[in-house]
C-alpha cells in the first residue's frame, strides 16, 4: 500500500498540526513544506509473522524454532471453510485419520494421529478432541507439528492444534450462505466496547447451518453460539473470558472396507450411505467449551497469568453400521466380503461423555546476566480428563451390499447399559523455559517439563483394571541461528509422553487403556522472510512406541505396545505476497514413516497405513487489476497413493484436485458487502481421502464430489 498526499494537501495538514499546537498564523503562513510521501505495505491477507502456538505466549515465527503453521479468518473465509479438515488441507503435513460425516474429525500429521484427549487447544487450554469445533468465532487455526511436551505435557508426536478465538472489536456483520444441494446457512459476528472508559468489550457470534450433506439420507443441522468478554482493568491487568457452545446432529455415515480384505471398492459412489435404515438416529453432539485469562504486568519486564478452561461434550452415538461380514456365508472377517457383502449392526451408546478441565499458572520475565540476555517463562499446571460412557449396544440386524441398498431390519430391542466412567486421568505438571541470547545472531531455548501422572481406567462395568503414577521429565531443547534479521535456522531435540490406546472389541484385552507411551523427536529447519511473504523448511525424525492388535497363531488378538514407529520427513512452505496482487498459501510434505520390532513381520518394512510419501497444497489469491474489489482464487491439493492396510499389500490410489473461486468487495447501500463462490474438486474426480484405522480396523472413506459454495457478507 503506497499512500502519496499532494503538496498542497500535505501543507494543509502541517498547517493544522501547527495551529492545534499554538503557534501563531504568521509563523504558520510563511512556513513551506515539500511533498511528503508515506509508503508502507499492506500486510493484510493469508500471511501470519506470529503465533502462540509455539510457547507460552505470542512470538514471531521467525524466532520460533519448531513448525508451524497458521490459518487466518482470512482464508478461512475465502475458502468458506466450516469444518477443520477443510482448513488443514492448506497443510501437506496433515491427513485425515477416520473422520467421517456426521461424526467428530480426527487427523494424521507427520505420519501420527492426534489424540482427542490432548491435541487440540483453545486459546492455549485443552479442548475434549471429540467435537467439530466451530470456526465463526476463531481469529486463527494454528498447527504445531510435532512434540509439544514442553508446551502441553502429555500429548501426541504429532503436534497440536490451537483455535485462537477473536477478541471483542467494534463490529456489525451478517453472513449468508449456500450451496449446490441447498443447504442453508446464516452468522452474525457483534461487537464493541463500552463503559466509562470503554474499558469493556463484548463480542458474540451467532450461526444455524442446515446441512445438506452430498451422502444421501445423511441431511443435519447446527446450531452455534459464543460470547467473548474482554475487561481491561487498569494499564497493567486484562481479563479475558470466552464461553461456547454448539448443538449438532446429523447421521453419520459408515466406511468402506477392502473386499475380502485384499481389493479397494470399485465404482463406489461417495453418495451411498451404507448401512442405511429408515428409523436409525442421528448422532448427537453437544459442545461446551469455557475458558479465561487473567494477565497482570509487574513491571515493563515482568508479567504473570492465570488461566483455565473447562471443555466438556456429550455424544449421543447412533448409527446403523456396516462392517464385516460374519453373518455372510463362509466369509467370517472383518472386512467386506469379496462380492461387496457386509453386515449392518444397530450401535447405540448414548450419553457418551468427555470432559476436561485445565488450570495453568505461569511467570515471564526479561533480565541480563553477564551480557547475555534471559526471557525465563516458568509455572505450573493442572489437568484432569473424565471418560463416562455405556457399554455400547452393537447387534447385528441384517447384512446389505455395497451396489444396493439393504433391506429395513428390525431395530435391536436390547436395553441400554449403565454409564460407568471408564477413565480418570490427573496430570500435574511443573514447567520452566529460558530463551538465552547471546548476541544478535546466537539464542539457545532450554527447557522441561516435569509431568506427574495419576490415572485410573476402568473396564466396562466400572471395576478398576489399571492404576498408573508415572514421574516423567520433558525436556526440549534448541539452538537458533540469526545471520540476518529476516533469516533464522534452528535445530531442536524434544521428549514426549502420549495417553495410551485403547484396545479393540475383538481383542482379548477388549476396551483396556494402555499406559502412556514416550516419543522422541529431533528436527532442523530454516525460515526466511523476503519482503512480504514467508518461506520455510524443516527435516524431522519421529519415534513412538508402536500400538496394536498383535495377532497369533490362532488367530486371536491382544492389543499392546511393542516395537517403535520412526517417521523421517522433509516439510517446505512458502505463504504470502508473492506480487503486490497475487498472495499464495503452499506447502509440500515428504514422509518416510516405518515400524520395527513389532513382532508381526508383515506389517514391518513398508510404508505405514494412510501416509502417503508425498503430499502438497498450493492456494492463491489474485487480485485483477481492471475491476476494483474482484479477485480469483483457486488451488490444487495432491496426494500420493497410500497404504489401506497394516500389511501394505492394498492401496488407494494418488489423486489431484482442483479448487476454484472469486471474491467481489463492493458496497451495497453504503454497507460493505463481501460475495465469495467457491467451487471444490472442480473436475468432480472420485477419489479416496482416507485410508485409516480406527479402534482396529480399516475403513475407507471417498472425497466429496464437486461442491460450489455462494455467500455474502455485509458489515454494518
Amino acid at each position: 500500500m503506497v499512500l502519496r498526499f499532494r503538496p498542497e494537501v500535505t501543507s494543509h495538514l502541517a498547517l493544522g498540526l501547527l495551529l492545534s499546537g499554538g503557534i501563531g498564523n504568521s509563523l504558520a503562513a510563511e512556513l513551506e513544506l515539500p511533498a511528503l510521501n508515506i509508503q508502507g505495505q499492506d500486510e493484510s491477507g493469508y500471511r501470519a509473522q506470529s503465533a502462540s502456538v509455539g510457547g507460552f505466549d505470542e512470538a514471531p515465527l521467525l524466532d520460533t524454532p519448531a513448525s508451524i503453521t497458521v490459518i487466518n479468518a482470512a482464508l478461512i473465509k475465502d475458502q468458506q471453510a466450516r469444518l477443520l479438515s477443510e482448513v488443514l488441507r492448506n497443510d501437506a503435513s496433515v491427513g485425515e485419520s477416520y473422520a467421517p460425516i456426521g461424526y467428530y474429525e480426527n487427523f494424521v500429521v507427520r505420519g501420527f494421529s492426534l489424540n482427542a484427549a490432548s491435541s487440540y487447544k483453545i486459546n492455549g487450554r485443552t479442548v475434549t478432541g471429540e467435537q467439530n469445533v466451530a470456526l465463526e468465532n476463531k481469529q486463527r487455526v494454528e498447527l504445531l507439528k510435532g512434540l509439544a511436551g514442553l508446551q502441553s505435557g502429555i500429548a501426541e508426536p504429532s503436534g497440536v492444534i490451537n483455535y485462537v478465538t477473536k477478541r471483542p472489536e467494534d463490529v456489525r456483520s451478517v453472513t449468508v450462505s449456500t450451496d449446490d444441494r441447498g443447504s442453508g446457512y446464516i452468522a452474525t459476528d457483534v461487537g464493541g466496547w463500552f463503559g466509562s472508559e470503554q474499558q469493556f468489550g463484548l463480542r458474540a457470534n451467532v450461526a444455524h447451518e442446515d446441512l445438506n450433506s452430498y451422502v444421501e439420507h445423511a441431511n443435519g443441522q447446527r446450531d452455534f453460539v459464543s460470547l467473548a468478554f474482554d475487561w481491561n482493568i487498569s494499564p497493567d491487568a486484562v481479563l479475558q473470558l470466552d464461553a461456547e457452545y454448539q448443538d449438532k446432529q446429523q447421521r453419520s455415515v459408515p466406511g468402506y472396507q477392502l473386499l475380502g480384505g485384499t481389493e479397494v471398492p470399485h465404482d463406489a459412489s461417495p453418495k451411498k450411505l451404507l448401512g442405511h435404515q429408515s428409523g436409525s438416529k442421528q448422532v448427537g453432539i453437544d459442545s461446551l467449551n469455557l475458558n479465561g485469562k487473567f494477565e497482570y504486568r509487574f513491571s515493563d519486564q515482568w508479567k504473570g497469568s492465570v488461566s483455565a478452561a473447562r471443555s466438556k461434550v456429550v455424544i449421543d452415538d447412533y448409527s446403523s453400521f456396516a462392517w464385516g461380514c460374519y453373518y455372510v456365508g463362509t466369509c467370517n472377517a472383518n472386512t467386506f466380503s469379496p462380492e461387496g457383502d457386509y453386515d449392518v449392526y444397530d450401535y447405540r451408546s448414548p450419553d457418551d461423555t468427555r470432559r476436561n478441565d485445565e488450570i495453568q499458572a505461569a511467570m515471564t520475565g526479561l533480565f541480563d546476566t553477564a551480557g547475555i540476555g534471559h526471557e525465563l517463562t516458568f509455572g505450573t499446571s493442572a489437568f484432569r480428563r473424565v471418560i463416562d460412557k455405556r457399554k455400547s449396544v452393537n447387534e447385528y440386524i441384517g447384512s446389505g451390499n455395497i451396489d444396493q441398498d439393504p433391506e429395513t431390519f428390525l431395530p435391536t430391542d436390547k436395553p441400554l447399559n449403565d454409564s460407568h466412567r471408564r477413565l480418570d486421568s490427573r496430570q500435574y505438571g511443573l514447567f520452566v523455559t529460558d530463551r538465552i541470547s547471546f548476541n544478535e545472531q546466537w539464542q539457545t531455548v532450554l527447557g522441561g517439563r516435569e509431568v506427574r501422572l495419576d490415572e485410573k481406567s476402568f473396564d466396562q462395568n466400572g471395576v478398576q483394571e489399571r492404576h498408573t503414577q508415572q514421574y516423567e521429565f520433558l525436556p526440549n531443547a534448541a539452538l537458533i541461528y540469526k545471520p540476518m534479521a529476516n533469516l533464522s535456522l534452528y535445530t531442536s531435540y524434544s521428549k514426549g509422553l502420549s495417553l495410551g490406546g485403547e484396545a479393540p472389541w475383538y481383542a482379548s484385552n477388549d476396551g483396556e487403556i494402555l499406559a502412556p507411551t514416550v516419543s522422541r523427536q529431533i528436527e532442523a529447519g530454516v525460515k526466511y522472510d523476503w519482503r512480504r511473504i514467508s518461506f520455510a523448511a524443516a527435516v524431522f525424525q519421529t519415534r513412538q512406541a508402536y500400538q496394536y492388535a498383535k495377532p497369533d497363531s490362532a488367530g486371536d488378538f491382544t492389543y499392546v505396545q511393542q516395537g517403535q514407529q520412526k517417521n523421517t520427513g522433509l516439510e517446505l512452505s512458502a505463504n504470502g505476497w508473492a506480487t503486490e496482487r497475487l498472495q499464495i498459501a503452499t506447502s509440500v510434505a515428504a514422509i518416510r514413516a516405518r515400524v520395527n520390532g513389532s513382532g508381526t513381520p508383515q506389517y514391518e518394512d513398508h510404508q505405514t497405513i494412510n501416509v502417503p510419501k508425498l503430499r502438497a497444497s498450493v492456494y492463491a489469491d489474485y487480485a485483477l487489476p481492471w475491476v476494483n474489489g474482484l479477485a480469483v482464487l483457486g488451488g490444487v491439493q495432491y496426494s500420493a497413493s497410500k497404504n489401506a492396510n497394516r500389511t501394505g499389500n492394498v492401496e488407494v490410489g494418488d489423486y489431484a484436485l482442483v479448487n476454484i473461486g472469486s471474491r467481489y468487495t463492493t458496497k451495497v447501500e453504503g454497507y460493505e458487502t463481501v460475495l465469495r463462490l467457491s467451487v471444490d474438486n472442480l473436475f468432480d474426480k472420485r477419489y479416496w481421502r482416507d485410508a485409516g484405522e480406527y479402534m482396529g480396523d480399516d475403513y475407507l472413506f471417498q472425497g466429496a464430489p464437486l461442491t460450489a459454495r455462494l455467500s455474502a457478507s455485509v458489515n454494518f
